[in-house]
């Protein structure tokens, strides 16, 4: 091996494995988003008395009366049913409206395509903040939606469909034509094609917009707030209502605050390797 090529070879190990500045930086990344999540976990193993002599030590002895009490407590499984409940129908929303809006987007060309496309480009810039008076009140004076789980999903599937689209549409452009052709030349329709041929391709990519949803939905905060009450309320909501119930008891608050966010992170991480396969398949497309 030439000097040059041996020059190129490290060059390119160093590239692939990352300089100690990139891991320095991703380390304290890692620190600053996971720290919090990690001390809120350990500080509902401990005492009021001892958060109050040391915030910062870790448990000495480990308590487990706190996330005891949290999960004999029936209104904390009584919100994470409804937290659920709002999510699976989110989520099965934006899955089944947003491949049937990219699938069209993607394979077919027509007049106007790469104007509706914008469109959902568009929604991208307005949060649900900016229509939450309209919302709140189409749903609870014109529809009589108020204080059920469709009030919340409807609207939260809603203004999760535009990046549902910008995801899906170039994952289902990336798909070969030729895998199209030999179908229909099979004698299998558009329909036929989609069904058996683009949604299994399509899994990836699928479980990527679904596991977004699903997690902004478990976290969704306004929407719940305005629009459920008393036994309908979420999670979120359980959480601010425990809160203020229980302001003294400090280490309590934690271990419910630490229970309501573990589904969601459980759900994310066992759904990673899909969410990267489906975000490549975007940029690839």
């Amino acid at each position: 091996m030439t000097a040059k090529e041996e020059g190129f070879t490290k060059k390119k190990t160093s590239l692939e494995g990352g300089t100690p500045l990139v891991w320095a930086i991703a380390l304290v990344v890692v620190a600053l988003t996971l720290g919090p999540v990690l001390y809120g976990v350990l500080s509902g193993f401990r005492t009021n008395g001892q958060l109050a002599e040391n915030p910062a030590a870790l448990p000495d002895p480990w308590v487990l009366k706190n996330y005891v009490g949290v999960l004999t407590n029936p209104n904390f499984w009584r919100y994470a049913f409804n937290s659920a409940a709002v999510a699976v129908i989110t989520t099965t929303l934006v899955v089944v409206f947003g491949i049937m809006a990219a699938y069209p987007l993607a394979r077919y060309k027509f007049k106007g395509r790469e104007a509706i496309f914008l469109v959902f480009v568009m929604g991208l810039l307005f949060p649900v903040t900016v229509a939450i008076i309209p919302l709140f009140i189409l749903i609870t004076k014109d529809l009589h939606m108020g204080n059920t789980w469709w009030a919340v999903a409807l609207p939260q599937a809603a203004f999760a469909l535009p990046v549902t689209v910008v995801i899906l549409r170039p994952f289902l452009q990336a798909l070969p034509n030729e895998l199209e052709e030999a179908a229909l030349l099979d004698g299998a329709s558009r329909i036929g094609f989609f069904w058996r041929i683009l949604l299994p391709l399509s899994k990836p990519g699928m479980v990527t917009v679904g596991v977004l949803a699903f997690v902004g939905s478990w976290n969704a905060y306004l929407l719940p707030l305005l629009l459920l009450q008393d036994k309908m309320k979420t999670l979120p909501l359980g959480v601010a209502d425990f809160s203020s119930e229980h302001s003294s008891d400090i280490a309590g608050v934690f271990a419910f605050t630490s229970l309501a966010m573990i589904p969601a992170l459980i759900f994310f991480l066992a759904m990673q390797k899909q969410i990267v396969n489906g975000l490549q398949g975007a940029v690839k497309g």
